[in-house]
């Protein structure tokens, strides 16, 4: 089944497999995405058999983070913006897309076989687990254009601890699939994710699905992504995007091609 951004399909009734579809824009994450995945997540949610959810990608790219186009949209000049309350609903809409992979009552997996960036790196770090193969590269270059991964860090966060999280933003330097594992942001690397699939269904169709719910809740309970974390990302992510020169790059880009440093 076509959702527009993702295909999503049943191999097996434990299994609801979600595919970003839109390798021509590396998988952007814009309104559109985050509608379908909700969508599809809601699928697996009414499934009494589902037990597993992945989400992968084909091709080079697992997800070009955020949409340049729709965000430089949303973000005004500063002089602009001011009161206006719809200001941010977008960052917002992507935060409470990765609270819910959090907090689903399905086990979720993302599969990255390529590169995954910014956002992208939410999307998997809000998973409970990820596999990557060898091509698997992960990165957050939002410094560079005179952003930060608000949204992203609560969750990376959670995945694999301050230093990692505070490193690949400071830096901007990717992880390789190697590296991920091994800084916690991956959790199994090899050649084909279908035998990890198969172990965890071994186990999960033993367990009554409520049990997974139940477990995710009360881990979440442990490290929680509070509202008060969620307003301070939007904020601050808005305030940067508003910043002089920084809507401008995104939108040179989106219409161009060109990267900030590309005068």
């Amino acid at each position: 089944m076509s959702h527009g951004t993702v295909r999503v399909g049943r191999q097996d009734p434990a299994v609801l497999r979600i595919t970003l579809s839109r390798p021509e824009r590396g998988n952007t994450v814009d309104s559109a995405l985050i509608a379908d995945l909700h969508e599809a997540l809601d699928g697996a949610e009414k499934s009494d058999a589902c037990r597993l959810v992945v989400l992968d990608s084909p091709g080079q790219v697992f997800c070009n983070g955020l949409d340049m186009a729709e965000s430089a949209a949303e973000f005004p000049a500063a002089s602009d913006h001011d009161g206006d309350p719809g200001r941010g609903a977008a960052g917002s809409a992507f935060f409470g897309l990765l609270r819910r992979l959090t907090e689903t009552p399905r086990l979720t997996l993302a599969c990255v076989d390529g590169r995954v960036t910014g956002g992208g790196v939410g999307l998997a770090a809000a998973c409970d687990l990820v596999h990557t193969t060898e091509r698997g590269v992960f990165s957050l270059p939002e410094a560079l254009w005179g952003l930060l991964p608000c949204s992203v860090l609560p969750f990376l966060v959670r995945r694999t601890g301050f230093r990692t999280a505070g490193s690949m933003t400071l830096t901007t330097l990717p992880l390789t699939a190697r590296e991920a594992v091994d800084r916690g942001l991956a959790d199994e690397l090899s050649p084909d994710a279908a035998p990890l699939v198969r172990r965890l269904l071994s186990r999960l169709t033993k367990v009554d699905a409520r049990m997974i719910g139940e477990a995710k809740q009360y881990l979440s309970a442990l490290h929680p992504v509070t509202a008060e974390t969620e307003r301070h990302a939007v904020t601050e992510f808005a305030r940067l995007a508003a910043e002089p020169g920084v809507r401008e790059g995104m939108a040179r880009f989106a219409a161009e091609g060109r990267y900030p440093w590309e005068r």
